[in-house]
C-alpha cells in the first residue's frame, strides 16, 4: 500500500535493500500522523460545537476540568517514544554503526568537490592507495600518493560512479572544500562530505539502473549543477567496466569535467 502512496506522490521507488526499512517506518510515521490529525481535528470541531458563543455567551477561561486530555496527551508521548527508541534508534545505529566489512563489500571513496564528484577504487590489488591533500593539483585532484604501491593500479573517475547489483557497497565520503552532501533517494542513502573526515556509507542496490547522486548541501553558487550518476551493472557489466577504466587510467588519468567514466 506504501508502495502505492509512494508512486501517487511522485517518489521514487526504492531500489536498495534497506530502503524498504525506511520506507516502512515512513509508513508507520504517516498513520501515527493521520491518527493524530483526526484526534485533535475531532477535538477542535468538538470544542467549536460545545464551547461556542451561541451556548456560552460568556467566556469562561477556566479550561477544561476533565483527566482524559491529560491521559491522551500522555499516551501521545509515549507512542513517540516508542517510534523514537523502538523503531528510529536501531534503524539509525544498523545504518551506521554495523557496516559491511572491506572483505564482503565493494569499496570506494568519493570526493567532492565544488562542483563535482571524485570517485576513487582499487585497483587488481583491491587495496586504495594512500592519499594526502598536500600532493592534490590539476592532474591529481585527490592527492593521490603515487609512490605507494598500492596507488600504482588505482582507478579514478570524474562524476560517474559504477557498482554491481546484489552486492554491498561501502563509500568513504570526503570533501576538498566546503561540506557537500551525497544523496540517492532510489537508494535511501543521504550523508554529508565533510572537509578534513573521512565518513563511511553503505548500501546494497537491488536494481540496475542509472541514477542521480544530488548534493544535498547548498555548496556554492554552482550547487544547482552539482550532480553525478550512480550505474548500478549486471556483475559482469560492472568487471568489464572496472576492465575498461584500469586500461584507461595506466594511459590517460582523469583531468577536469572532461574524464567522466563511460561505460
Amino acid at each position: 500500500m506504501f508502495a502505492l502512496l509512494l508512486e501517487l506522490t511522485g517518489i521514487s521507488r526504492c531500489m536498495s535493500e534497506h530502503g524498504r526499512q525506511i520506507d516502512e517506518f515512513m509508513e508507520i510515521i504517516l498513520w501515527f500522523s493521520l491518527i493524530l490529525f483526526v484526534i485533535w481535528f475531532s477535538f477542535f470541531v468538538y470544542s467549536l460545537a460545545r464551547f461556542g458563543a451561541a451556548k456560552n455567551p460568556h467566556a469562561s477561561y477556566e479550561g477544561l476540568k476533565a483527566s482524559w486530555p491529560k491521559h491522551l496527551e500522555w499516551t501521545i508521548i509515549f507512542a513517540e517514544m516508542v517510534l523514537l527508541f523502538g523503531f528510529s534508534v536501531p534503524l539509525w545505529g544498523n545504518r551506521v554503526l554495523n557496516p559491511p566489512g572491506p572483505g564482503e563489500a565493494v569499496t570506494l571513496e568519493a570526493v567532492a568537490q565544488q562542483f563535482g564528484w571524485i570517485f576513487h577504487y582499487p585497483g587488481p590489488d583491491g587495496r586504495l592507495g594512500r592519499r594526502d591533500m598536500r600532493l592534490a593539483d590539476a592532474m591529481n585532484p585527490i592527492g593521490l600518493d603515487k609512490s605507494d604501491p598500492a596507488a600504482k593500479d588505482d582507478i579514478i573517475t570524474m562524476n560517474e560512479m559504477h557498482v554491481p547489483v546484489g552486492k554491498p557497497v561501502l563509500i568513504y565520503l570526503g570533501s576538498r572544500d566546503v561540506v557537500h552532501n551525497y544523496y540517492v533517494i532510489q537508494m535511501r542513502i543521504q550523508r554529508d562530505a565533510i572537509p578534513g573526515l573521512t565518513i563511511p556509507m553503505w548500501f546494497t542496490p537491488t536494481h540496475t539502473g542509472r541514477f542521480e547522486i544530488a548534493c544535498g548541501q547548498l555548496c556554492g553558487v554552482g550547487h544547482f549543477a552539482m550532480k553525478g550518476f550512480l550505474v548500478v551493472d549486471t556483475a559482469d557489466d560492472y568487471e568489464a567496466w572496472l576492465k575498461q577504466m584500469g586500461q584507461l587510467s595506466r594511459t590517460k588519468p582523469p583531468v577536469g569535467d572532461t574524464a567522466v567514466a563511460r561505460r
